[in-house]
């Protein structure tokens, strides 16, 4: 076991860009033991390199689609640092665009079996772990997006998984309870990353009425900020759900 004592270990996946990368390049910064998931190994190792961290970073290539992986995953993190306290459950794919009538089967199920059964996958590995582990008890913090509350056109099978995650999240909340794992979301909209570039939010995203419309973004190392305070809380208190948007994005109201 790598000697991290006192550290506190958390398993980010998607860590190789956006959300996922700010977000454990931020626990690292804070002292944490951070496992890096992701299917692109050299992503992962460019996240690890930005902050020096020896003995406290595991790169694990991980496609969370597949059971094998994902048990793999939990069972490294757990033999270099002994536990689990934290889960940010992050992979995930914006999927085809188009409306219910013209997107194919298979970009429904590929979009599906990313964003909701490999969160499910991630989760059960974890609450396993958390369960089993001395002192018992984790947090599970799942990324769901602004999309888990109102979609944008065109978006129906990445819409239909945000707002299953917000099922799994307060199921996974419900069943931990009796073990000290607690489950919370973090919905987050217009970070800088690179699903904004392809949304078109810099150069005119589609709004509901047809019209496109150039809307703010924010710095992702925000977001991390507010995935690091979910993260760090004692074990008394949760956050159930976090809601963190570009000031002024066209989300509440009419626009």
């Amino acid at each position: 076991m790598t000697d991290t004592a006192g550290s506190r270990v958390a398993v980010v996946t998607g860590a190789g860009s956006g959300i996922g990368r700010a977000v454990a390049r931020r626990l690292l910064a804070e002292g944490w033991s951070v496992a890096l998931a992701g299917r692109r190994e050299a992503q992962l190792r460019e996240t690890a390199a930005a902050v020096p961290a020896p003995g406290r970073v595991l790169v694990v290539p991980c496609d969370v689609t597949r059971p094998d992986d994902v048990e793999r995953l939990f069972a490294e993190t757990k033999a270099a640092f002994g536990r689990v306290d934290v889960l940010f459950n992050n992979a995930g794919t914006f999927g085809p665009a188009g409306d219910v009538g013209e997107i194919d089967l298979a970009g429904w199920e590929s979009t599906l079996a990313v964003n909701l059964t490999g969160s499910f996958l991630c989760a059960a590995a974890a609450f396993r772990v958390m369960k089993a582990q001395e002192p018992q008890g984790g947090r599970i913090i799942n990324n769901g997006s602004i999309s888990a509350h109102s979609p944008r056109p065109r978006s129906v099978a990445y819409t239909t998984t945000k707002h299953a995650i917000t099922g799994l999240t307060k199921s996974v909340e419900l069943d931990g309870r009796p073990y000290g794992i607690s489950c919370g979301q973090i919905d987050i909209g217009n970070t800088r990353t690179e699903i904004m570039t392809t949304l078109g939010v810099g150069e005119g995203a589609l709004q509901a009425d047809g019209t496109r419309r150039v809307e703010p973004t924010f710095a992702v190392e925000e977001a991390a900020k507010a995935v690091a305070f979910m993260a760090s809380l004692p074990p008394e208190a949760t956050v159930g759900n976090l809601l963190i948007t570009a000031a002024g994005m066209p989300f509440v109201g009419r626009g």
